[in-house]
């Protein structure tokens, strides 16, 4: 059993910057890679970055330059740092772990981006 559990998301307006959580617990002896994805109303589940074991990061390109991801590998948690948010950043963001040979999910935390 693996347990994510997101925090941090809330309301921001245009340009401001947001820093969101996710702490991995359970069976996670086999932990090799964390991100996120993000899902906006009626658009599918997109991934927005990645961080392995080996603190290997990759981002998509919609989010280059602006979000950062990291990890705190002691305490099993991985930050996502957004800056210069737009209003098309606004999605639940869902933390994702890969865990030997399964992946799990978080239950996702709301990012608004609105004036």
């Amino acid at each position: 059993q693996v347990q994510l559990v997101e925090s941090g998301g809330g309301l921001v307006q245009p340009g401001g910057s947001l820093r969101v959580s996710c702490a991995a617990s359970g069976s996670i002896f086999s932990l090799y890679v964390m991100g996120w994805y993000r899902q906006a109303p009626g658009k599918q589940r997109e991934l927005v970055a990645t961080i392995t074991k080996g603190g290997s990061k990759n981002y998509a390109d919609s989010v280059k330059g602006r979000f950062t991801i990291s990890r705190d590998t002691a305490k099993n948690t991985v930050y996502l740092q957004m800056n210069s948010l737009k209003p098309e950043d606004t999605a639940v963001y869902y933390c994702n772990a890969g865990v030997g040979p399964r992946y799990y999910w978080g239950q996702g935390t709301q990012v608004t981006v609105s004036s």
